[in-house]
């Protein structure tokens, strides 16, 4: 249970966490490979071996987040492509909820994203949602991802959050894993991020604490609590 009566801050990851990442998943696996595809003459599968790989290469960095970079690295214009499907943006669901829960009980609300922030533009326009942050800070803005301290020195130096009445949610353990080596109390580990993913799938994978972080499979399970 998390006490949300003793959380002043509230920090939210937004592709997995607070949107539905099928949006992402299909704009780098399928949409991304089928236009590298066309550019270069190959198959759709080579095409897609081709950037996977491209992609690990920096996983974990700016780059990997970095639309610009992307634009120039695969000569295709990134921010245009993810314009041409900005319709299948979605909230997760009782998000909505959530956020106005918390802004009902005066909470300090912080979008805190790896994302570049001409996507925080397109998604924030695409969503209602922005409405519910009292900031959002994006890796670029601050100079590190999450996944390294950095982020997290420099984010408390501007947010002024307070870490022991801090909660922190996010889809991906390893973020979540530099966010309690800084210090953050109450950390949430968001599963079923892409809610097109075969529900067994992410039961086998998911239902169980990870790496010491309890799971968070909807956020109606946060809402309870405002009973």
């Amino acid at each position: 249970m998390i006490p949300l009566k003793e959380i002043k801050f509230v920090l939210l990851d937004m592709d997995g966490t607070l949107l539905d990442k099928y949006f992402d998943d299909y704009f780098w696996e399928h949409l991304v490979p089928e236009k590298y595809a066309e550019k270069h003459k190959i198959t759709f599968g080579k095409a897609k071996e081709e950037l996977l790989s491209k992609y690990k290469a920096h996983e974990g960095t700016l780059n990997w987040t970095d639309i610009d970079f992307w634009s120039r690295e695969l000569d295709l214009d990134i921010p245009a492509l993810k314009e041409q499907i900005k319709h299948l943006i979605e909230v997760h669901p009782h998000v909505e909820d959530f956020l106005k829960m918390l802004k009902k009980y005066k909470k300090k609300v912080y979008m805190v994203t790896n994302a570049h922030y001409k996507v925080l533009d397109i998604k924030l326009k695409n969503t209602e949602i922005g409405k519910y942050f009292d900031k959002c800070i994006t890796s670029f803005e601050i100079g590190y991802p999450k996944e390294m301290v950095e982020f997290w020195e420099k984010t408390e130096k501007i947010l002024k959050f307070d870490k022991e009445k801090t909660l922190f949610i996010d889809d991906t353990a390893e973020i979540l894993r530099t966010a309690k080596n800084f210090g953050i109390k109450y950390l949430l580990l968001k599963t079923r991020a892409n809610s097109k993913k075969q529900a067994q799938k992410y039961a086998k994978k998911y239902d169980k604490p990870i790496n010491d972080f309890p799971v968070l499979k909807d956020f109606k399970e946060l809402l309870i609590q405002d009973r």
